[in-house]
C-alpha cells in the first residue's frame, strides 16, 4: 500500500498533464522556434555541465572519500549544499560571486569578462546544482568498496596518479555512469538557480524549463506541451542510460 501510494504521488501529476494537453494541438505547439531552440540550448549545456561535473566531480569525490584531514565533515557538508538549497540561493550566491557586484566578477569585468547571463552561466548553474548528485554516488561506491586494491597497487610500487588511473577509475566506472545520469538529469530539469544567474533570454540562456515558464504565462497547453516533452526526454535518459550502468555494475 504505500508502495503504490508512492507511485501514485509521482504518476498521477503526470496524468493529470496528459488529460489536460491538447492532443490535436501537440505536434504543431512542440516544433515552434523557440520550443526548438529551447530544447536544443538544454540538451547542449546539460550536457556541458554533465562533463564538467565529471572533470571536477571525480577528484573531488575521492578527496572527500579517502582523505582524512580534519575538517573533512565540514568540507563535504559545504560540497553537498546545493541539495539542500533552494535552487534561487544557489543563482543568488553565483550571482554575487560572478555579477559585476561580486569579488570574483569585479576581477572577470575589468578583464572585459561577462559571466552572468550568457550560455556560459547556464553551464555554471547546472553544473552548481548537478554536480552533488555524481560525488555522492562515486564517495559511496568508493566508502563501500574499502581501498585495499589501491594500497596493494602502491605497495607495488604504482605512483599515486597511476593508481588513480588504472585503479581507482575502473573500481568508480558502474557507479560513474549512474552519477552521470543522475547528473544530466538534475542539469537538464534546471529551474531556479538559472533564471536567478542567467536569466531568460531567448536563444541565450532560455532553457526548456524557462520556456515552460514563459509559455505558462502566454498560452498554457503550449506550456503544458513542453513539459510533456521535458518529461519525456527525462524518461529516455534515465531509461536508457541508468539501466547500462547497473548492469556494469553487476
Amino acid at each position: 500500500m504505500p508502495a503504490g501510494v508512492a507511485l501514485a504521488l509521482v504518476v498521477l501529476p503526470v496524468a493529470g498533464l496528459l488529460v489536460r494537453s491538447d492532443l490535436s494541438r501537440l505536434p504543431s505547439l512542440l516544433v515552434t522556434p523557440s520550443s526548438l531552440h529551447a530544447l536544443r540550448l538544454s540538451l547542449v549545456t546539460a550536457g556541458l555541465s554533465t562533463v564538467v561535473c565529471v572533470v571536477l566531480g571525480v577528484p573531488l569525490a575521492v578527496v572527500l572519500a579517502r582523505s582524512g584531514i580534519k575538517g573533512i565533515r565540514v568540507l563535504r557538508a559545504i560540497v553537498l549544499l546545493p541539495l539542500v538549497l533552494p535552487p534561487v540561493v544557489g543563482g543568488l550566491a553565483l550571482l554575487y560571486l560572478l555579477g559585476r557586484k561580486g569579488f570574483l566578477g569585479y576581477v572577470l569585468d575589468l578583464a572585459g569578462i561577462q559571466v552572468p547571463f550568457t550560455t556560459a552561466a547556464v553551464v555554471i548553474a547546472q553544473t552548481f546544482v548537478a554536480m552533488p548528485f555524481l560525488v555522492v554516488s562515486l564517495e559511496g561506491a568508493l566508502r563501500n568498496g574499502g581501498d585495499r586494491y589501491e594500497r596493494v597497487a602502491s605497495t607495488l610500487g604504482a605512483k599515486p596518479w597511476t593508481v588513480f588511473r588504472r585503479v581507482t577509475i575502473p573500481l568508480l566506472l558502474p557507479a560513474l555512469g549512474s552519477g552521470v545520469v543522475l547528473s544530466f538529469a538534475r542539469a537538464l530539469g534546471e529551474f531556479g538557480a538559472t533564471i536567478t544567474f542567467a536569466g531568460s533570454l531567448e536563444d541565450v540562456t532560455r532553457t526548456l524549463p524557462l520556456e515552460v515558464y514563459q509559455q505558462a504565462e502566454v498560452d498554457v497547453d503550449s506550456a503544458v506541451a513542453l513539459a510533456l516533452l521535458l518529461i519525456v526526454v527525462a524518461v529516455v535518459v534515465i531509461a536508457v542510460a541508468r539501466p547500462k550502468a547497473l548492469d556494469a555494475a553487476g
